[in-house]
């Protein structure tokens, strides 16, 4: 038994259920990995000198046991995401220390303690199998997996998952990620495919559409409302073009914060009306490597003020982390909110502790999603109120050149990679739907 049967079988028009439940196995399949042999091969070099082409792998590897509340998918299409790329540089540190604390947990939890770490956390597929105690997924479902890994034996995680003690994100902390032709995953994972989009479109969003969802929109995050001015860095980018849907989606103003003319314009075509080009308009937000510039975060909230007809932002959607986050906290309006995650410029953040306590602002801090707020994430992409962002689509053997263009930021939205998919454009399943979005669909590819 090959995966190439596994493919026939889903492109199959006629197969059944019963046909993938029939399916044998393969005893090994293709995966993007890095080895934990590797670890201090960047030792010495800065960030962005570390190179994820040098680190990842392509590696056969042995299918794992499926346990109890699990499923085994066949994964057409992936898409490669920040904690990729920092799994692939080893920073802040190596995940391989996830996966022996993992591993400590449980008999069934030693599987993920392995000399290689199947990296990944979207995918999009048909489920092969499940384990004991699945009953709402079957062989043959075509399904999107979101990367929440939970185990939900402490009280502390039945009010909002995320709390859960045992909380992982799949593919970054736990083994047998979604880059790669099967993944693992929990049952709870799984949500239903937009019969609309390809397969690479419908992998694209999970990670970066729900933590977009929780941080701003969801009561656990920022809870926008109708009118609220939302400041959005990088608003073009992986995170940053959801929170700007979901901002005009649900009758916000964001304010986009983006690098370049040709991001400016990816914004005005979402929709999109106050964008602020930071790199043209030259804003330096620090004068060293230790001291900020005041200054610059006063010119910063008077060009946000002209484009909103003289107000303050009700919330900033922050992620960059250090480079900005003292503008962000001046720049809220008194009793608004920063709500951040990621970090990606640097986890140490400095601020004015004064425009915080003394107006009253609130900081919260936001990590993925919990189920409920996953599926409504999921939900809206398959109404077609929020839409992929894919920009560029790689095979499962350029991975390692995908991951370091996100790496350098050289992409805008999200990159896609084919796994089992031959090509692109497969999987869709509602072409009327798809062509009364198609435009939108491809607004991040016409660029």
């Amino acid at each position: 038994m090959t995966v190439k049967d596994i493919l026939d079988a889903i492109q199959s028009p006629d197969s059944t259920p019963d046909d993938f439940a029939a399916l044998p196995l393969p005893e090994s399949y293709r995966a993007i990995t890095v080895h934990k042999d590797e670890t201090e091969m960047f030792a010495g070099l800065e960030t962005r000198d570390k190179d994820p082409r040098k680190s990842i792998h392509l590696d056969d590897v042995p299918l794992p046991e499926l346990g109890p509340g699990e499923a085994l998918v066949a994964v057409m299409a992936s898409s490669v995401n920040y904690n990729s790329v920092w799994t692939s540089i080893f920073e802040p540190l190596s995940t391989f220390g996830f996966l022996e604390r993992y591993g400590r947990t449980s008999e069934l939890a030693k599987r993920h303690d392995l000399p290689y770490h199947i990296i990944g956390s979207d995918l999009a597929g048909v489920v092969l199998r499940t384990g004991p105690g699945v009953n709402s997924w079957k062989p043959g479902d075509e399904v999107v997996a979101h990367c929440l890994s939970v185990e939900l034996e402490s009280s502390d995680g039945h009010n909002d998952t995320m709390l859960d003690p045992e909380q992982r994100i799949w593919g970054f902390e736990t083994n047998f990620g979604g880059l790669a032709e099967i993944a693992l995953v929990k049952s709870n994972q799984l949500m239903p495919k937009p019969d609309h989009l390809s397969w690479e479109e419908a992998a694209s969003p999970g990670l970066v559409n729900s933590t977009a969802y929780r941080q701003l929109v969801s009561r656990n995050g920022a809870g926008m409302k109708q009118g609220d001015n939302v400041l959005i860095w990088g608003a073009s980018g992986g995170l940053g073009s959801y929170a700007t849907q979901f901002a005009l989606a649900g009758g916000a103003n964001p304010i986009c914060v983006v690098s370049s003319p040709q991001k400016a314009d990816i914004c005005r075509a979402m929709g999109a009306e106050a964008v602020i080009d930071r790199n043209a308009e030259g804003y330096k937000f620090w004068k060293n490597e230790h001291e900020q510039d005041p200054r610059e975060w006063k010119r910063f909230g008077k060009r946000i003020r002209e484009l909103t007809g003289g107000e303050d932002v009700d919330i900033v959607f922050e992620h960059p982390g250090r480079e900005t986050f003292g503008a962000s906290v001046y720049v809220t309006r008194k009793g608004g909110t920063i709500v951040t995650c990621a970090s990606t410029s640097g986890y140490n953040h400095e601020y004015d502790n004064r425009y915080l306590w003394m107006s009253l602002k609130r900081i919260i801090g936001s990590h993925f999603a919990n189920y409920r707020e996953a599926w409504e994430a999921n939900r809206l992409i398959a109404k077609g109120k929020i839409h992929p962002t894919l920009s560029k689509v790689y095979s499962l053997e350029e991975t390692g050149q995908a991951a370091f263009d996100v790496h350098r930021n050289l992409h805008q939205g999200k990159v896609g990679v084919l796994c089992l998919a031959p090509e692109e454009g497969l999987g869709v399943r509602d072409e009327e739907m798809r062509a009364k979005h198609i435009d939108a669909i491809n607004r991040f590819r016409n660029i």
